[in-house]
């Protein structure tokens, strides 16, 4: 189950703070996104390469059958003696503004090369006939950071630095970024390239089903013809239509975070009668929650402030 942070007095029940610090509470060392950290929980491998292959492939629903990377939006704003990336959210970024863009750098960077910019949804494409060395990590895991250490280095990397060169000169003083400064909002100076390479040939692999909309996990899915659905609203709903286990992401179909109390107490109440005997919390902040039913024994923790305050 994919959550928000739940830390800020997110949780404000104090049952439910209490039932979550009664589980066992483990934070990621390493940088890593949803996809690595749910597949992690299920004990199955993470894809080698392809990665952007397979988000395009879980919005369009059909395979890609080109090499293709993500090029996603960021800016990278100039510090004292380094550059530092931020990734831009859904508030920060206008699809408008990035089919400008990508129209733009399709037109003067790539209408003669051999490789091509492509916008789906919010979303954007780099596809190439020569395949190049890209970053692994999306640029949401790396926020706030300098990118440089993520990036890819070696003898494979000049056609990745010498492309993002001229990206970078291409956008700056771009019409679209001087009126996003003028409002307030960071400019696009910048796209990030990461998860570059093909699409798995389709396989038949034993996966839960999965509810939710999240691009990335939905392709994976879709690559071992797998059980792929809506967020039907409800935990009840998932497990009624689930047999043995079930992966939910209700955070990309819902509006506000009204919702995470109510799922919490279901997932609670799920646990508690036995309908779920292994429940996992993978938090949008890094944290994973494990919950078992043996957990209600552990009744001598204090409520943990990582879900709200003590008070």
């Amino acid at each position: 189950m994919a959550l928000p942070s739940l830390a800020g007095n997110r949780v404000t029940d104090k049952g439910l703070r209490r039932w979550l610090s009664r589980a066992l509470v483990k934070r990621s060392e390493n940088h890593s996104q949803l996809l690595e950290s749910v597949l992690g929980a299920l004990n199955m491998p993470y894809p080698d390469d392809g990665i952007a292959a397979l988000r395009m492939w879980g919005q369009t629903g059909d395979r890609p059958t080109v090499w293709v990377a993500a090029a996603d939006p960021v800016y990278l704003e100039p510090r004292l003696d380094h550059l530092c990336l931020h990734a831009l959210d859904d508030e920060q970024m206008l699809t408008a503004d990035l089919r400008t863009i990508l129209d733009y750098l399709q037109e003067t960077l790539a209408q003669n090369e051999r490789y091509g910019f492509a916008r789906i949804g919010s979303h954007g494409y780099l596809r190439a006939d020569d395949p190049l060395s890209t970053a692994e990590l999306p640029a949401i895991v790396i926020d706030e950071q300098l990118p440089d250490e993520f990036m890819p280095s070696g003898e494979e990397s000049g056609s990745y630095r010498k492309l993002r060169s001229e990206v970078e000169m291409a956008l700056h003083d771009h019409e679209v970024n001087l009126r996003r400064q003028s409002e307030g909002l960071p400019p696009i100076n910048s796209l990030w390239l990461w998860g570059g390479g093909l699409a798995p040939e389709q396989s038949t692999k034993p996966c839960p089903p999965l509810f939710g909309n999240d691009p990335l996990l939905k392709g994976y899915w879709l690559s071992k013809t797998a059980v792929v659905d809506d967020w039907p609203g409800s935990i009840a709903a998932c497990l009624e239509a689930s047999v043995a286990g079930f992966v939910a992401i209700p955070g990309a179909c819902e509006d506000g975070h009204d919702w995470i109390e109510p799922c919490l107490r279901e997932l609670r109440d799920a646990v508690r009668s036995g309908r779920i005997s292994n429940l996992v919390l993978i938090l949008a902040d890094g944290h994973e929650v494990h919950v078992k039913r043996s957990g209600r024994w552990r009744f001598w923790r204090r409520s943990s402030t990582l879900f709200g305050s003590r008070n």
